[in-house]
């Protein structure tokens, strides 16, 4: 167990690694062991396979070793373009995302499966997509929004429609700077033909081409995805629920809910409600059905139904290892292979339904789109009839589970804050009681922790310790992906953690609005949600996003995903820190370009720090400072 301690702060994992060992199956962290020293040339990202005549290693060392490959491109040519293909990788992942939902939007129907569930958000996003809405039936106005946000996706004529909050001032910076967002499947396209073998070979344009496709992500893919979704299924508002793999119940049927698309998450909230199937389940002899979420996935259903969750990405294989886990259905992203192997040493049924992801050895049970709920319910059925094989012997459930609040959609958010400032408050909420609240200095500024786990670093540790660090400064923090789990599992959702880790403005705000100091705003894809809260921001008080007092932190990312979820929000003006270095060190100018002289060109950089106290030290400084351009 000594041993063990190095790599989680979380009880439960560290539980959990421990009867890993004793059942002879493997871990992630023992993959990781496994590899000993990772490749320095494919850290550094100067290995280039991008033709067959390599592959090629440039020495990340300037003036030692190869100084290029066979075809004459240089480090930073090489760094720059593999930076860029993870970063139209990312968007490419966040985008389909969105495109599924769009496509589902398409399909929804008053007697079909999915419905229109938030009208007033229908309209008002049908709105800033010209799509008429007087006298018209909701689902006419779904169907025609839909289809003009597709159009987002391949139009190759006229400008895209970027939404309402994104200040004026932000769009002159991207167009001065040539970067201004074109259509999401143009600019993966140009990314990917630019990083062929014989194209672009110059890092800053490189890069450049890099910013504008991961726009894309942040203001359009992503910012569909999750508007789009609160019209299906409801706009989140605050709701209790628990956290860590102490959710899992001993005699009930246990189905966890792991990716990303919400459509099957939802439809199987929906399956379990059905008489019929939850009959099923006390037949077989549990006590009935226990739904808890994994990652995104979990985040979604978490914030509309109060669905528990399960752990975040490296406790995945530990919820199987558990022996409680008796079905595991997946979609999308952030699955590990390795899911299959596991579940064969237990008796849980690994599901997978996406043809975008299928994986060898699981259970393949495809989402009929058109009629998910029939799917769904022939997935949990699965599950529901897999209980009688569970080897009790083989059960231990960690008891360990903090309580969470969760639910903060810009909207709620909003609504919550009204409370602190008396402001006369129309139709639709401003964020007037925010700006009041920072320009006063009562709330220093606004911190963004987002982002995976990562086996090179201690799970958990930075992320908990960068929200404790930031909101005894008076800054508060949003979080959504991982990082809002983290926040969970320690109890940093709580209201009772304003009292506890709080600076003392901002515990007072959220002892008047009643609020926990660190607010779970969703899924990676709900970042679009912190995008839109400080642009409108911005305009409320007449500046550029840059200008604001904010800055995002991804204290223990691993994916493309977030590489293009980074490099949107730097492109946007906020200030990224990154607390696991990019595999861009081999490239002096990219580096330089990237943790330098963006800055000159959108008001934002990126800052790699792997301590993280030392990052708040840091973000706490650049918050003073912004506070001070302001004269606030």
């Amino acid at each position: 167990m000594e041993e063990k301690k190095t790599v989680s702060i979380d009880k439960a994992t560290l539980e959990m690694l421990e009867k890993a060992k004793n059942d002879n199956v493997e871990t992630a962290w023992d993959r990781k062991a496994a590899l000993k020293a990772s490749c320095g040339f494919g850290s550094a990202g100067v290995c280039c396979r991008n033709c067959s005549m390599g592959p090629c290693r440039v020495s990340p060392v300037p003036g030692k070793g190869v100084s290029t490959g066979i075809c004459g491109a240089t480090a930073d040519v090489i760094v720059s373009r593999n930076f860029a293909r993870m970063v139209a990788a990312g968007t490419a992942a966040h985008s389909d995302h969105g495109r599924s939902i769009a496509l589902s939007l398409y399909r929804t129907s008053e007697d079909g499966d999915i419905k229109v569930k938030d009208e007033e958000k229908l309209k008002r996003v049908a709105k800033r997509f010209d799509v008429e809405t007087e006298g018209r039936d909701k689902y006419d106005i779904a169907h025609d929004l839909a289809e003009e946000g597709l159009k987002n996706y391949g139009r190759q004529l006229g400008e895209v429609k970027l939404p309402p909050s994104l200040p004026e001032k932000r769009k002159e910076i991207w167009r001065d700077l040539g970067i201004y967002p074109r259509a999401v499947d143009r600019e993966i396209a140009a990314v990917m033909h630019s990083t062929h073998m014989g194209c672009n070979a110059d890092a800053e344009s490189m890069i450049k081409m890099a910013m504008r496709c991961s726009l894309t992500d942040g203001w359009m893919g992503s910012y569909m995805a999750t508007e789009f979704t609160d019209i299906m299924y409801g706009t989140p508002h605050c709701a209790d629920t628990e956290a860590n793999l102490g959710v899992l119940e001993k005699n009930s049927v246990n189905v966890v809910l792991h990716g990303h698309e919400p459509i099957l998450s939802e439809m199987v909230v929906l399956a379990a409600s059905d008489p019929e199937l939850v009959e099923l389940a006390k037949s077989e002899g549990a006590d009935g059905i226990n739904l808890c979420g994994m990652c995104c996935t979990g985040n979604e259903i978490t914030m509309r139904h109060g669905i528990k969750l399960a752990g975040n990405f490296l406790q995945q294989e530990l919820a199987v290892i558990t022996g409680a886990v008796d079905g595991l259905i997946v979609d999308v992203q952030c699955i590990m292979p390795s899911l299959a192997k596991l579940s064969e040493s237990y008796h849980t049924k690994f599901i997978t339904t996406s043809p975008k992801a299928h994986i060898k050895g699981s259970t393949y049970i495809e989402l009929d789109e058109e009629h998910p709920l029939d799917s769904a319910k022939k997935i949990l059925r699965e599950a529901i009839l897999n209980f009688k094989n569970r080897d009790q012997s083989k059960v231990n459930i960690p008891q360990i589970k903090s309580h969470a609040l969760v639910g903060y959609s810009v909207e709620e958010i909003l609504n919550k804050l009204d409370k602190v400032v008396n402001t006369e408050i129309g139709p639709m909420q401003t964020v007037k009681p925010l700006a009041d609240v920072i320009k006063s200095g009562v709330i220093r500024g606004a911190a963004a922790v987002v982002g995976c786990n990562n086996p090179k670093v201690i799970q958990d540790n930075s992320h908990v310790e960068t929200i404790k660090g930031l909101i005894a400064n008076d800054i508060i923090v949003v979080v959504s992906g991982c990082a809002a789990q983290a926040a969970a599992k320690y109890g940093l959702l709580e209201k009772e953690a304003a009292e506890k880790y709080a600076g003392p403005g901002l515990a007072t705000v959220c002892k008047l609005v009643d609020i926990p100091p660190v607010l779970h705003m969703g899924s990676c894809v709900d970042i679009s949600r912190i995008m839109e809260l400080v642009g409108e921001l911005a305009n409320h008080l007449g500046v550029d996003i840059s200008d604001l007092p904010a800055v995002g932190v991804a204290p223990e990312w691993m994916s493309e995903k977030a590489v293009a979820i980074g490099t949107y929000v730097v492109s946007s003006g906020i200030d990224v820190w990154l607390g696991v270095a990019p595999p861009v060190t081999g490239g002096p100018e990219v580096v330089d370009i990237l943790t330098n002289k963006i800055e000159d060109w959108v008001g934002g950089k990126f800052t790699i720090e792997t301590d993280p106290h030392k990052a708040v030290e840091q973000i706490v400084e650049r918050i003073n400072e912004k506070r001070k351009k302001l004269g606030i």
